[in-house]
């Protein structure tokens, strides 16, 4: 193939990009990732001896680092640059395979990926990997009314699709997410946010994401990683991201965490009253002068003589009657 040659056959283009490696395109995404699904089996089954990366894109897979199909040309290439054990296990000059061959090898792979039928891609594949997800935000209210759906009921809706990871890319561990029907994409906002939370759940067009790290982003926040939350990107694990390209993931929705209420505030005790002091009493009132015209005491009436009664004559008895 020229530099400026391409292949093509049912839908398919595949372009060479630079001298060892193709750049296949194909018409959409979920297209690609059938074609990415059917390499990484072909390469399971010994297929592509000759292929060092596979790497997917939106609608595309590049297979880079193409050779003879002997894989000698890598030897030593993974280790650092600094191990002088990589030139010593490197074979010798005359050991290698020639430019021309790479080449011609680089343009037999191109013919017969023309050739290889790929079936559609089934998402079931593999087994999924689990992220528990608080549906709670910011932009909850907003996906919901592009979805013409009530609020609670956007975590059901995302939450039973099937997604794969399409491709990374943006930031290390940032996968973008394939499997959203055509109704429920959404657009990304007007105005980017400054700063992304990370571990926060977003849509944008038909991908969701999970923000592996704070940064700058312009997707819709619908919620983000339970806690504990899973790391996205480990430089020590192996592999290093959660998330690769072909990984099925299923999102579990977890109930938002209820805060715990403060304790009412302790009320100090009233400070102590003295004794209550006593009242003086009343003063006593005078009584009021009598009118000028009583002043004078009025005569005492005498008391009205009681006539005294005659006393009546006692009876004699009948012995006294008798003498």
């Amino acid at each position: 193939m020229t530099p400026g040659q391409v292949l093509e056959a049912d839908g398919i283009r595949v372009l060479p990009a630079g001298p060892y490696a193709l750049l296949v395109e194909l018409a959409d995404g979920e297209r690609a990732e059938a074609f990415h699904a059917e390499l990484l089996r072909r390469r399971e089954r010994g297929a592509l001896p000759g292929v060092r990366e596979i790497v997917p894109g939106a609608r595309t897979v590049l297979l880079d680092g193409i050779e003879d199909g002997d894989g000698r040309i890598s030897a030593g290439r993974d280790r650092p640059s600094g191990d002088r054990s990589a030139a010593r296990d490197r074979p010798a000059a005359h050991d290698r395979p020639a430019a021309s061959d790479r080449v011609a090898a680089r343009d037999r792979l191109a013919r017969d990926l023309l050739s290889w039928p790929v079936p559609p891609l089934r998402r079931e594949e593999r087994d999924a990997v689990e992220i528990p997800v608080v549906y709670d935000g910011p932009d909850l209210a907003e996906v919901a009314a592009l979805w013409g759906v009530g609020v609670d009921e956007v975590p059901g809706l995302h939450s039973r699709t099937a997604f794969r990871v399409a491709f990374c890319g943006f930031a290390p561990g940032f996968g973008y997410l394939a499997g959203l029907p055509e109704r429920l994409h959404v657009p990304r906002r007007a105005t980017p946010r400054t700063r992304v939370p990370a571990g926060s759940l977003a849509l944008a067009g038909p991908y969701t994401g999970v923000y592996p790290r704070p940064s700058p982003g312009g997707w819709q926040l619908i919620g983000r990683l339970a806690d504990p939350a899973p790391a996205l990107w480990d430089p020590a694990r192996e592999p290093a991201a959660l998330l690769a390209p072909g990984t099925r993931v299923r999102f579990v929705p977890v109930p938002a965490p209820v805060p715990a209420q403060a304790p009412a505030p302790v009320q100090a005790p009233a400070p102590a009253q003295g004794p209550v002091p006593a009242q003086a009493p009343a003063a006593a009132h005078a009584p009021a002068p009598a009118p000028a015209h009583a002043a004078a005491s009025a005569p005492v009436a005498a008391p009205a003589a009681v006539p005294a009664q005659a006393t009546a004559p006692v009876p004699k008895s009948r012995t006294e009657s008798g003498r």
